[in-house]
């Protein structure tokens, strides 16, 4: 099959669609912590309101219903829906304990991750460039975490709660790696769903939240960190190739430093600068095409089993 490479005019206006829905995904934590909310709370609302925005914008686009999946697929959508408003849950537990810049910095090892479950579960080939991609990673995350000495006091539950998500957010991705892909825009739309009904009973046992600013908060999550963003990531992710997908990925993370900064006065040390810098590369690194030569030795043997399986990006 053949495949029609974009324009240059069209790769610019998806990369400046991306790179917005990734600065928009950087104010996230601002708008959590500013709400006051619980994360239970927080992630039912950005569910909730995420669900209404993207049913909204898929009946005034003309698009067919979200809610369709293909055939084979509603029980790896369910499980990786549940999965992500897990993910949720705990990153903004996370952000509520560490700083939104750190949390947000750490959980930016899952694209690594992923890469070596794919080898370790599935069998893919992983070629020593993105070995060494990933060690350099974890250098990195030790030194952003600050864990290492000159950054202050840092929450070892946050970064618990991190792992967390990064493992959740992991499992979605290999749930994701299948011959039948699933439409990014459809996931996102059960897992708002799902997370609407699971997180419901916490509502209420919990309470609402005080009417006024709060709720102007928590509804932003919904309708701008979840329907909006996600229809300009998705929508330019589909037109740019993946290593030019995974630099426009440290948009999010480098607003979310921003405005930890800027809102909150919380600075990283250099250390941690240093750190950050060195995910940043590993990240490029590892997500660059691999030159023609010979395979690469798997880590596990089912690689055989998995060489015709095409690859699927997920987010």
């Amino acid at each position: 099959m053949t495949t029609t490479s974009p324009s240059p005019s069209a790769e610019r206006r998806a990369a400046w669609r991306m790179a917005a829905g990734g600065a928009i995904l950087g104010t996230l934590g601002v708008f959590l912590l500013e709400s006051g909310s619980s994360a239970a709370a927080a992630a039912w609302f950005r569910c909730a309101f995420g669900l209404l925005a993207l049913t909204l914008w898929a009946g005034c686009s003309g698009r067919a219903p979200l809610w369709r999946l293909p055939p084979g697929t509603r029980w790896r959508v369910g499980l990786a829906a549940g999965m992500v408003v897990l993910s949720w849950v705990v990153f903004f537990a996370a952000i509520q304990r560490l700083s939104v810049g750190l949390a947000t910095v750490v959980f930016h090892i899952q694209p690594l991750c992923l890469m070596v479950a794919g080898a370790w579960v599935l069998g893919e080939a992983l070629p020593r460039s993105r070995v060494l991609a990933v060690w350099l990673a974890l250098a990195g995350l030790v030194l952003a975490t600050g864990l290492m000495g000159g950054a202050g006091a840092t929450s070892v539950a946050g970064l618990l709660l991190c792992g967390v998500a990064v493992v959740a957010q992991t499992g979605v991705g290999l749930l994701l790696r299948a011959r039948t892909p699933v439409p990014p825009l459809a996931l996102a739309w059960w897992q708002c769903a799902l997370g609407t009904a699971l997180l419901w009973p916490w509502l209420l046992a919990q309470g609402w939240p005080a009417w006024g600013a709060p709720w102007a908060w928590l509804v932003a999550l919904g309708v701008v960190h979840t329907g909006l963003a996600y229809v300009l990531i998705y929508g330019g992710m589909a037109r740019l190739s993946t290593s030019r997908t995974a630099l426009l990925q440290f948009v999010y993370p480098a607003v979310t430093l921003l405005c930890d900064a800027l809102v909150y006065q919380r600075w990283l040390a250099p250390a941690q600068w240093l750190g950050v810098g060195l995910m940043g590369l590993a990240l490029w690194w590892g997500s660059r095409p691999v030159s023609p030569g010979p395979a690469a030795a798997p880590i596990t043997p089912r690689a055989a089993s998995a060489a015709s399986r095409p690859p699927v990006r997920a987010r």
